[in-house]
């Protein structure tokens, strides 16, 4: 597997991590545990881990020249709940 590869990978489970950390934990603090901080914190990270996403996703696509149908699959991934887990073990499979 090459490092463009790998380096998306990372930065996907990263970015899905932070989504489902911001769904699960943060966003039932602050609405029922009046902690609006919480989402404050993890909306930010998970916007930073989101852009690496992006980020890492054009340079890989470039790299490793994906189709435009790969591409759009990473980029739905990327806004669902569990979708950036689902894709990795895609790519795992098929690279």
């Amino acid at each position: 597997m090459n490092p463009s590869l790998k380096r998306f990978i990372l930065i996907g489970t990263l970015e899905g991590i932070s989504f489902l950390v911001l769904l699960a934990i943060a966003m039932p603090l602050k609405y029922f545990a009046d902690l609006p901080l919480a989402v404050t914190i993890a909306g930010s990270l998970h916007g930073l881990f989101f852009v690496l996403y992006l980020i890492a996703l054009a340079y890989a696509t470039f790299k490793n020249r994906w189709s435009f149908p790969l591409v759009i699959g990473a980029l739905v991934a990327s806004v669902l709940p569990f979708g950036p887990f689902v894709f990795d073990s895609y790519l795992k499979k098929n690279a």
